[in-house]
């Protein structure tokens, strides 16, 4: 049940990166036509890399899903990584296509709206989990899961602020998108971290 707990933890982790991925190509390939002649083959090239990148996270997750516990930090890693690139190349897509505001806002508003639904993904994951545990260490994942739902309505408040502000520039919605992002990080794992907690307990008892 412990190594169990820890892989609702990755699994919540790569679901969230992965359902962002898909909103953001979603969102670009919703507005492809709207992209200037001059820019479009360069737009099509870096869709076709964010594709291919989105392609082989997903895949390196699975793999690791199946290799167990063990093997889920170190793939994690490789993810970052994976992730990393896919957000570069979002970012030179965007130098290419050039100032297009309302591109920037409706990606912005497809990402958020898959962030937002991650957290409460994650959120009732853990919960149904933790209705399954009766432990001595039931305070913790409780306290664990309060604070995880209150981030989740932190991030959303700010972010749907920003999405109302309607002209900022990438580079500060991508930011708003990554300090969103990393909150879930961490909420994620302490849940992760007091799930586990408690299931081992209840084992040791």
């Amino acid at each position: 049940m412990a190594a169990q707990s820890s892989m609702h933890a990755y699994l919540n982790w790569t679901k969230q990166r992965l359902d962002e991925m898909d909103a953001t190509l979603a969102s670009l390939e919703a507005k492809a036509s709207e992209v200037k002649a001059d820019s479009k083959v360069k737009a099509d090239q870096l869709i076709a890399e964010m594709k291919k990148q989105r392609d082989v996270f997903q895949t390196k997750a699975k793999a690791q899903a199946r290799a167990g516990e063990a093997a889920l930090q170190a793939g994690k890693a490789q993810l970052e990584t994976q992730w990393r690139g896919f957000e570069t190349q979002l970012a030179a897509y965007f130098d290419a296509v050039g100032k297009q505001a309302e591109q920037h806002q409706a990606t912005f508003r497809d990402a958020v709206a898959a962030q937002l639904k991650a957290w409460h993904a994650a959120a009732d994951a853990f919960s149904s989990e933790a209705g399954k545990l009766a432990t001595a260490r039931r305070a913790d994942l409780d306290a664990a899961l309060k604070q995880m739902k209150a981030d989740a309505g932190a991030a959303e408040a700010h972010l749907q602020k920003l999405k109302q502000a309607g002209s900022e520039t990438w580079s500060s919605l991508s930011a708003a998108l990554a300090q969103s992002r990393k909150a879930f990080d961490q909420a994620n794992q302490k849940a992760g971290d007091a799930l586990k907690g408690a299931a081992e307990s209840k084992t040791a008892a």
